[in-house]
């Protein structure tokens, strides 16, 4: 058995490597990227790639390298199923939908006038999302018909920007105020210069408008993390004077709503997901709505949890390793 691995410092193939290490597994580091990755890959058994939306390479590459080695018969991470439809927001409206799952009522639109026809007829304010972004990036809260075709038509004329510095930059700051940790500001050099040298990538979105109806009352969201049978769940309380939790750094494990956690698990297991984190919201009736899905995750909150639930929802008290946990159960699967 042997692994290979697609290093990005930063990831979870930091964790990976210091496993595989630990337990004298046989593994490789590999380049993705390289023509040859293929050829690279013969003498492995598994693919491990942690591949990131904000990255241009992995965005433009991962999913179809990862699709294709996959087809030859290689266990890879994140397969097709975990993986098609990351960093796809309208994706995940239609294959939540699919399974009858609770989403947020989601609407995408590919005709402006159809959109601006619907709108007029809305009660707002509704969430205008782009197919992309995390960290409550791309999410506008539109309060005014006036403000829905104004987004409407820039969206089918000269497109929606993918990323805001200013709003980055501002959130950086946020960061700051509250840790005082000097990296939030060397993040805001780094991502200036990084921006300038990268926004002819980004190209605006065009052509396509999707909202998600506004559910107020919302005080927090509760994300929940499936690897295998083990459950982990956070509050994320939403920023001051905003509707938005992602993002915001202000984490709860008290008194989460175990709804969300059994239709999390419903729903991962229908899907056969090797690992994936829902965001959801509540209704009046504390009924789970679901945000979003993704395969990949952050770990700053979620690994000062004290535990995980198991998939009886029993109670077990660990340290929180969701990397670890991923490696393990592709070795186990693999095995089996």
């Amino acid at each position: 058995m042997k692994i290979a691995i697609h290093h990005r410092k930063g990831s979870f193939s930091d964790r990976w490597i210091e496993y595989c290490k630990e337990n004298s597994i046989d593994y490789k580091i590999v380049n993705a990227y390289s023509s040859d990755i293929i050829e690279e890959l013969r003498d492995c058994d598994i693919f491990m790639w942690h591949h990131d939306h904000n990255n241009i390479k992995d965005k433009a590459t991962a999913k179809r390298i990862l699709f294709a080695i996959e087809h030859s018969g290689k266990t890879v991470f994140p397969d097709f199923k975990t993986g098609w439809h990351f960093d796809d927001k309208v994706a995940q409206k239609y294959l939540l939908e699919a399974i009858g799952a609770p989403l947020v009522p989601s609407y995408v639109f590919y005709d402006k006038k159809e959109a601006l026809d619907w709108v007029d007829k809305e009660s707002l304010p509704i969430v205008a999302k782009l197919k992309g972004g995390s960290g409550s990036s791309n999410v506008r809260l539109i309060k005014s018909t006036k403000q829905a075709h104004r987004y409407i038509n820039n969206s089918f004329n000269k497109g929606i920007k993918q990323f805001s510095f200013q709003y980055y930059a501002k959130e950086k700051l946020r960061h700051f105020k509250e840790s005082k940790n000097i990296k939030d500001l060397l993040k805001i050099a780094y991502r200036l210069f990084s921006n300038l040298t990268n926004k002819k990538y980004f190209l605006p979105e065009r052509n396509y408008v999707y909202f998600q109806k506004f559910i107020p009352n919302n005080k927090y969201d509760t994300r929940v993390i499936i690897i295998g049978d083990r459950i982990v769940a956070e509050k994320r309380y939403v920023r001051d004077n905003d509707f938005r939790a992602s993002g915001s750094n202000k984490f709860s494990f008290d008194d989460i709503n175990l709804k969300c956690l059994r239709t999390a698990l419903q729903i991962s297991k229908k899907l056969n997901l090797q690992s994936v984190a829902f965001d959801f919201i509540e209704d009046n009736n504390q009924n789970p709505l679901i945000v979003e899905m993704s395969y990949g995750f952050g770990v700053k909150g979620i690994k000062n949890a004290k535990g995980y639930w198991d998939e009886n929802l029993q109670w077990n008290d660990s340290n929180i390793v969701p990397e670890i946990w991923i490696l393990e159960r592709i070795l186990k699967n693999r095995i089996c």
